[in-house]
């Protein structure tokens, strides 16, 4: 082992170690860290922010953001279209700049997508107390705003002298690279411990190799995985988000078109299989498609692939009504194969799926059940293209937006979506082409993903046109962004619909009892309540202000002419369009649980918990 050692600050050391990491899967080798992005204060600026201009852009590639939770969007946009096989790292100074960090990190987590978080800390050796931004706190003086990173991160280390940096960045590389365990990182950095030379070993600096395991299912958990689809009647696969992380979409569609049984996705798990494939049946819960949802009910074997079992896949525990459905649950973490008390399949999407292949080898669902779902399917496309179809002439409802998107986009075409009432749209009525083209974010739902995580993934896919789908709620909470997409010469596409307010939120407190109380963008009225007039807030020209093309679309074939002109731009470019507010997307097939008041004096609310309490029966506990 060599004795050299090299002279850096730790902030140096830290940012020439992250530029020699890599991933390699499949004898495909990465950079593990493929930039950073940053926003400087005191806590960072003469740290990190020297040693990245000491470093240089070939080094390490940095990224100058406006909002530090929209850099660490931005950052796992990108990893997420990258498969979960290289990160970005987000830097801030000490105090709002870090907690900032929270939100972002939360859905990196949630997610199960990597992020390496780098915020500034106070001084470890502590010359002056408080600091600009310190938190007191009076019994625990180690505490520090940054500890609110840590229920949010899968690995948190406060680095207080340069050699404890060694152990806590391979920690950091080792929780990054790994499938199971993948999330945020955070190493918080006091700000003194930066700037802090020390003589390193060279070795710290050679280039290492996170291997992305592939780990195949135990033959215990196989045999027992395959003897119960095989004396299953109705079998359902449910396609999470684990399937596009593995890469694993021709291995479900080799054991789908040898066995026939048909796949309902999730959110993230949208576009396992193209559309058009004859098994797909499209999302599933409570923003599903009825063919998925009436298939669901039914079922005798959930296959769950990749999936987390939220709320809204499950429709809140009522949707697998069959009463001795049982669930078969092929994850890479023992965590979610355990969930619902199913049948654990530990191993990699992609090695299990061709595992159960293999041994149900001659296997077929019945036929009557294949045609059973092929027509519903049917019936479904019938339902797209009735939501989709508009006159050119006329003012475009949501779901008509989304069926003149879909008109112009090609296969690989990015659309992004995170939060309103347009996920649901989307997971209902999208047709999805290709494995990456379908990004939503809906493990948290995040309002302000969508702008940032656009850069995301433009910069991993720089020759993919990218559209990134907003209403003007979401576009109100972060488009600060769209600078630094103009800054980075970055042509992502920005569809803005106007519809004054909040409107998924809107509709769930109407069918709640709620009233659409807080949810409209107007005028006071004389009542006190928010009824008036539209504010006469212009979204378009905002947009242009930080620099973006602007298009204003009125009509549905201006609508068109607009999104075919942003398509064919090398600029970031806005296509605004105020939409009219008439519901056109099918009702929800499923339920979702949002519990209603139980004593109320508004009619409203009674009538709402009336319907609250005969759903809920039909919840089950799947033991």
């Amino acid at each position: 082992m060599s004795t050299t050692t090299r002279r850096l600050t730790t902030a140096q050391a830290l940012v020439r170690f992250l530029a020699a990491q890599f991933s390699e899967r499949d004898g495909v080798r990465r950079r593990l860290i493929t930039g950073t992005w940053g926003i400087f204060g005191h806590g960072n600026v003469a740290g990190i922010g020297q040693a990245l201009l000491e470093a240089g852009e070939d080094v390490m590639p940095f990224h100058q953001g406006r909002n530090e939770q929209a850099m660490v969007h931005a950052a796992v946009g990108h990893a997420r279209h990258l498969n979960r096989l290289s990160a970005q790292a987000v830097t801030t100074s000490i105090g709002p700049g870090a907690t900032n960090l929270v939100t972002g990190a939360a859905l990196a987590t949630i997610n199960r997508l990597p992020v390496l978080l780098l915020p500034g800390d106070y001084f470890a050796t502590r010359p002056a107390d408080p600091l600009l931004q310190q938190l007191e706190h009076p019994v625990e003086a180690d505490l520090s705003v940054n500890d609110t990173l840590r229920p949010v991160s899968r690995y948190f280390d406060r680095v207080t002298r340069p050699e404890t940096l060694i152990p806590s960045a391979l920690h950091a590389m080792r929780v990054l690279a790994d499938p199971a365990e993948t999330g945020a990182v955070t190493l918080a950095l006091p700000q003194d411990v930066q700037a802090q030379a020390h003589d390193w070993p060279e070795e710290f600096f050679a280039e290492r190799v996170w291997r992305v395991r592939r780990p195949g299912p135990d033959p215990v958990e196989l045999a027992a995985a395959v003897g119960a689809i095989r004396t299953a009647r109705r079998p359902l696969i449910v396609a999470g988000g684990g399937v596009h992380h593995s890469e694993a979409e021709a291995a479900l569609e080799a054991l789908v078109d040898a066995t026939g049984i048909p796949v309902a996705s999730t959110q993230a798990g949208k576009g396992s299989l193209r559309y058009d494939h004859p098994a797909d049946l499209g999302g599933i819960g409570h923003t599903g498609t009825a063919v998925s949802d009436d298939i669901a009910r039914t079922a005798d074997l959930v296959i769950g692939v990749g999936t987390r079992y939220s709320d809204f896949t499950t429709a809140s525990g009522t949707l697998f009504q069959h009463p001795d459905v049982r669930f078969v649950n092929l994850n890479i973490t023992a965590f979610d194969a355990h969930k619902l008390a199913g049948r654990p399949l530990v191993a990699d999407a992609r090695t299990g799926l061709t595992a159960l292949a293999q041994a149900l080898s001659g296997h077929r669902v019945d036929a009557s059940y294949e045609a059973e779902y092929r027509a519903g399917r049917a019936r479904w496309d019938s339902v797209v293209d009735a939501a989709y179809a508009a006159e050119d002439s006329a003012v475009p409802t949501q779901t008509q937006v989304l069926g003149a998107l879909d008109a112009v986009v090609g296969d690989d075409d990015v659309v992004i979506n995170a939060a309103g009432s347009l996920p649901g749209d989307l997971h209902k009525l999208w047709r999805t082409r290709s494995p990456r083209q379908y990004h939503l974010e809906y493990g948290y739902s995040c309002m302000g993903y969508e702008i940032p995580a656009a850069i995301g993934v433009q910069l991993a896919a720089p020759d993919t046109p990218v559209w990134s789908l907003v209403g003007d709620g979401t576009y109100l909470m972060m488009p600060t962004e769209i600078v630094t997409a103009v800054q980075e010469g970055l042509p992502v596409n920005l569809v803005l619909v106007q519809n004054h307010g909040y409107a998924s939120i809107g509709g769930l407190s109407e069918e709640t009892g709620g009233e659409r109380f807080g949810t409209a963008y107007r005028y006071r009225a004389a009542d006190g309540t928010f009824t008036g007039d539209p504010l006469p807030v212009d979204l378009a020209a905002n947009a242009a202000s930080l620099g973006m093309d602007v298009i204003r679309a009125k009509t549905v074939g201006e609508l068109r002419e607009a999104l075919a002109a942003a398509r064919a731009s090398d600029r970031p470019t806005c296509v605004h369009v105020e939409t009219d507010p008439a519901p056109t997307a099918p009702p929800a097939a499923a339920w979702w649980d949002v519990p209603v008041a139980e004593v109320a004096s508004r009619e409203a609310a009674s009538a709402a918990r009336e319907r609250y309490d005969r759903q809920v029966t039909a919840r089950r506990h799947h033991l």
